[in-house]
Protein backbone atom coordinates (compact mmCIF):
# COMPACT_ATOMS: atom_id res chain seq x y z
CA UNK A 1 0.00 0.00 0.00
CA UNK A 2 1.43 3.69 -1.26
CA UNK A 3 1.48 5.73 2.14
CA UNK A 4 3.20 8.80 2.37
CA UNK A 5 2.80 8.53 6.30
CA UNK A 6 5.53 10.41 8.79
CA UNK A 7 7.72 7.72 10.37
CA UNK A 8 10.64 8.80 12.72
CA UNK A 9 14.17 6.08 12.44
CA UNK A 10 15.90 5.46 15.49
CA UNK A 11 19.35 3.36 15.06
CA UNK A 12 21.92 2.46 17.66
CA UNK A 13 25.46 2.50 15.88
CA UNK A 14 26.91 1.37 19.25
CA UNK A 15 27.53 2.16 23.20
CA UNK A 16 26.61 5.99 23.03
CA UNK A 17 26.44 6.46 19.25
CA UNK A 18 22.63 7.06 18.39
CA UNK A 19 20.54 8.81 15.94
CA UNK A 20 17.38 9.92 14.88
CA UNK A 21 15.83 11.27 11.52
CA UNK A 22 12.47 12.10 10.42
CA UNK A 23 11.32 11.47 6.93
CA UNK A 24 7.72 9.42 5.11
CA UNK A 25 6.85 5.71 3.77
CA UNK A 26 7.23 5.58 0.36
CA UNK A 27 4.85 2.20 1.01
CA UNK A 28 3.88 -0.06 3.76
CA UNK A 29 2.38 -3.80 4.45
CA UNK A 30 1.53 -5.52 7.77
CA UNK A 31 4.96 -6.72 7.43
CA UNK A 32 7.63 -3.92 6.17
CA UNK A 33 7.85 -0.92 4.69
CA UNK A 34 9.85 1.39 2.38
CA UNK A 35 10.87 4.82 3.03
CA UNK A 36 14.21 7.10 2.04
CA UNK A 37 17.03 8.61 4.46
CA UNK A 38 19.92 11.09 4.58
CA UNK A 39 22.36 8.62 6.34
CA UNK A 40 23.02 5.41 4.91
CA UNK A 41 22.49 1.76 7.24
CA UNK A 42 23.83 -1.69 6.82
CA UNK A 43 21.68 -4.68 5.73
CA UNK A 44 20.99 -6.98 8.37
CA UNK A 45 20.97 -3.47 10.96
CA UNK A 46 18.25 -3.28 13.05
CA UNK A 47 15.87 0.26 13.11
CA UNK A 48 13.12 1.23 15.36
CA UNK A 49 9.99 3.13 13.78
CA UNK A 50 7.73 5.24 15.19
CA UNK A 51 4.31 6.26 12.45
CA UNK A 52 0.98 6.46 12.98
CA UNK A 53 0.65 3.28 11.26
CA UNK A 54 -3.54 2.49 10.06
CA UNK A 55 -4.67 0.36 13.00
CA UNK A 56 -5.64 -2.24 9.75
CA UNK A 57 -2.02 -2.73 9.23
CA UNK A 58 -0.90 -3.25 12.53
CA UNK A 59 0.30 -6.39 14.22
CA UNK A 60 0.13 -5.05 17.88
CA UNK A 61 -0.47 -2.07 19.91
CA UNK A 62 -3.81 -1.24 17.89
CA UNK A 63 -4.81 1.39 20.12
CA UNK A 64 -1.55 3.29 20.49
CA UNK A 65 -1.69 7.00 18.92
CA UNK A 66 1.68 5.94 17.28
CA UNK A 67 3.06 2.28 15.64
CA UNK A 68 6.49 1.28 17.41
CA UNK A 69 7.85 -1.76 15.72
CA UNK A 70 11.57 -3.01 15.11
CA UNK A 71 12.53 -3.49 12.03
CA UNK A 72 15.58 -5.36 9.71
CA UNK A 73 17.05 -3.38 7.04
CA UNK A 74 17.12 -5.72 4.01
CA UNK A 75 17.94 -3.74 1.16
CA UNK A 76 19.59 -0.51 0.42
CA UNK A 77 20.38 1.28 -2.88
CA UNK A 78 21.51 4.75 -4.09
CA UNK A 79 18.36 7.21 -4.81
CA UNK A 80 19.40 10.77 -6.41
CA UNK A 81 20.69 13.80 -3.85
CA UNK A 82 18.72 16.38 -2.16
CA UNK A 83 19.35 19.93 -3.78
CA UNK A 84 22.39 20.48 -0.95
CA UNK A 85 23.71 17.89 -2.62
CA UNK A 86 23.58 15.27 0.21
CA UNK A 87 23.03 11.36 -0.60
CA UNK A 88 19.92 9.89 -0.27
CA UNK A 89 19.43 6.17 0.00
CA UNK A 90 16.43 3.99 -0.52
CA UNK A 91 15.59 1.31 2.31
CA UNK A 92 13.53 -1.79 2.34
CA UNK A 93 12.84 -3.09 6.12
CA UNK A 94 10.98 -5.94 7.49
CA UNK A 95 9.17 -5.34 10.59
CA UNK A 96 10.45 -7.79 13.55
CA UNK A 97 8.45 -7.35 16.46
CA UNK A 98 7.73 -5.06 19.38
CA UNK A 99 11.21 -5.78 20.91
CA UNK A 100 14.46 -6.40 19.62
CA UNK A 101 16.25 -9.62 20.09
CA UNK A 102 18.29 -10.31 23.21
CA UNK A 103 21.69 -9.73 22.04
CA UNK A 104 20.84 -6.45 20.24
CA UNK A 105 20.70 -5.03 23.73
CA UNK A 106 24.46 -6.07 24.59
CA UNK A 107 25.98 -4.77 21.37
CA UNK A 108 23.75 -2.91 18.86
CA UNK A 109 26.12 -3.31 16.09
CA UNK A 110 24.97 -7.55 15.88
CA UNK A 111 23.65 -8.18 12.13
CA UNK A 112 20.76 -9.96 11.46
CA UNK A 113 19.24 -11.64 9.05
CA UNK A 114 15.55 -13.70 8.62
CA UNK A 115 15.12 -16.90 10.60
CA UNK A 116 11.65 -17.44 9.87
CA UNK A 117 8.81 -16.48 7.36
CA UNK A 118 5.87 -14.09 8.99
CA UNK A 119 2.58 -16.38 9.31
CA UNK A 120 -1.25 -14.01 9.81
CA UNK A 121 0.04 -13.76 14.24
CA UNK A 122 3.82 -12.83 13.45
CA UNK A 123 5.65 -11.02 12.11
CA UNK A 124 9.55 -11.54 10.58
CA UNK A 125 11.72 -13.41 13.00
CA UNK A 126 15.14 -12.26 13.33
CA UNK A 127 18.01 -14.55 14.03
CA UNK A 128 21.88 -13.28 14.18
CA UNK A 129 24.15 -13.71 11.35
CA UNK A 130 25.73 -16.93 10.80
CA UNK A 131 28.86 -15.40 9.91
CA UNK A 132 30.81 -12.28 9.59
CA UNK A 133 32.03 -10.91 6.72
CA UNK A 134 34.20 -13.34 4.61
CA UNK A 135 35.99 -12.55 1.63
CA UNK A 136 34.17 -13.87 -1.96
CA UNK A 137 35.42 -17.45 -3.44
CA UNK A 138 33.36 -15.96 -6.77
CA UNK A 139 35.64 -14.88 -9.91
CA UNK A 140 37.81 -11.90 -9.06
CA UNK A 141 39.94 -10.22 -11.63
CA UNK A 142 43.13 -8.61 -10.53
CA UNK A 143 42.50 -6.20 -13.09
CA UNK A 144 43.71 -2.39 -12.24
CA UNK A 145 40.50 -0.47 -12.67
CA UNK A 146 40.46 3.81 -12.28
CA UNK A 147 37.81 4.60 -9.55
CA UNK A 148 37.37 7.51 -7.25
CA UNK A 149 36.18 6.49 -4.07
CA UNK A 150 34.33 9.03 -2.07
CA UNK A 151 33.93 8.44 2.02
CA UNK A 152 30.44 9.78 2.68
CA UNK A 153 29.47 11.54 5.95
CA UNK A 154 26.70 10.97 8.39
CA UNK A 155 25.20 13.45 6.26
CA UNK A 156 25.59 11.37 3.08
CA UNK A 157 28.24 14.02 1.69
CA UNK A 158 31.24 13.27 0.77
CA UNK A 159 33.92 13.57 3.41
CA UNK A 160 36.95 12.74 1.15
CA UNK A 161 37.48 11.33 -2.24
CA UNK A 162 40.75 10.28 -4.00
CA UNK A 163 41.54 8.50 -7.48
CA UNK A 164 42.62 5.28 -7.55
CA UNK A 165 42.42 1.85 -9.01
CA UNK A 166 41.70 -1.50 -7.89
CA UNK A 167 44.33 -4.27 -7.08
CA UNK A 168 40.88 -7.11 -7.40
CA UNK A 169 37.57 -7.02 -8.19
CA UNK A 170 34.41 -9.39 -8.36
CA UNK A 171 30.59 -8.27 -8.78
CA UNK A 172 30.18 -8.23 -5.31
CA UNK A 173 33.62 -6.30 -3.71
CA UNK A 174 36.85 -5.14 -4.42
CA UNK A 175 39.87 -4.32 -3.04
CA UNK A 176 41.67 -0.75 -3.69
CA UNK A 177 44.31 0.71 -3.26
CA UNK A 178 44.28 3.95 -1.02
CA UNK A 179 45.87 6.98 0.92
CA UNK A 180 43.15 7.60 2.95
CA UNK A 181 42.49 6.68 6.97
CA UNK A 182 39.03 5.19 6.61
CA UNK A 183 38.10 3.06 9.20
CA UNK A 184 35.99 -0.19 8.70
CA UNK A 185 32.28 -0.07 8.71
CA UNK A 186 32.35 3.56 6.81
CA UNK A 187 29.95 3.63 3.45
CA UNK A 188 31.90 4.94 0.62
CA UNK A 189 30.49 5.42 -2.97
CA UNK A 190 33.05 3.83 -5.53
CA UNK A 191 32.54 5.66 -8.81
CA UNK A 192 34.09 4.95 -12.24
CA UNK A 193 33.58 7.25 -15.46
CA UNK A 194 34.86 5.42 -18.31
CA UNK A 195 32.03 2.69 -16.96
CA UNK A 196 29.56 5.55 -16.08
CA UNK A 197 28.76 3.60 -13.28
CA UNK A 198 28.51 4.50 -9.55
CA UNK A 199 28.78 1.88 -6.52
CA UNK A 200 27.34 2.06 -3.21
CA UNK A 201 30.06 0.30 -1.05
CA UNK A 202 30.97 -0.91 2.93
CA UNK A 203 34.85 -0.81 4.00
CA UNK A 204 34.75 -4.26 5.70
CA UNK A 205 38.60 -4.35 6.71
CA UNK A 206 41.44 -2.92 5.66
CA UNK A 207 45.07 -4.60 5.01
CA UNK A 208 48.19 -2.91 4.48
CA UNK A 209 50.50 -4.66 1.73
CA UNK A 210 53.87 -6.02 1.57
CA UNK A 211 54.88 -3.32 -0.72
CA UNK A 212 53.56 -0.82 2.64
CA UNK A 213 50.49 0.22 0.54
CA UNK A 214 46.90 0.11 2.22
CA UNK A 215 44.24 -1.22 0.77
CA UNK A 216 40.14 -0.98 1.45
CA UNK A 217 38.16 -4.31 1.09
CA UNK A 218 34.88 -3.52 0.37
CA UNK A 219 31.59 -5.22 -0.32
CA UNK A 220 29.26 -3.39 -2.51
CA UNK A 221 25.57 -2.90 -1.01
CA UNK A 222 23.25 -1.89 -3.40
CA UNK A 223 24.47 -3.17 -6.85
CA UNK A 224 26.78 -6.08 -8.26
CA UNK A 225 29.98 -4.92 -10.31
CA UNK A 226 29.02 -5.56 -14.25
CA UNK A 227 32.13 -7.90 -14.87
CA UNK A 228 31.05 -8.16 -18.49
CA UNK A 229 32.20 -4.67 -19.05
CA UNK A 230 36.10 -5.02 -18.39
CA UNK A 231 36.19 -7.66 -20.85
Amino acid sequence: MRLSLPVRVFCREGAGEEWTEQTRLEDVTPFGASFRLRRPIDVGRLVHLHMPMPRQLRCFDHIEDQYRVWALVRRVTMAGETERGEQLFSFGVAFVGKHPPASYQADPQTRYEIAADPTDQTLWRAGEQKRAFVESRETRLTLPVDVVVEVLDERGMVAQSEQTVTENISRRGAAVFTSLKVERGRFVRLRSARFSLSVLAIVRRTRKGEDNIERLHLEFVDRQWPLEILE
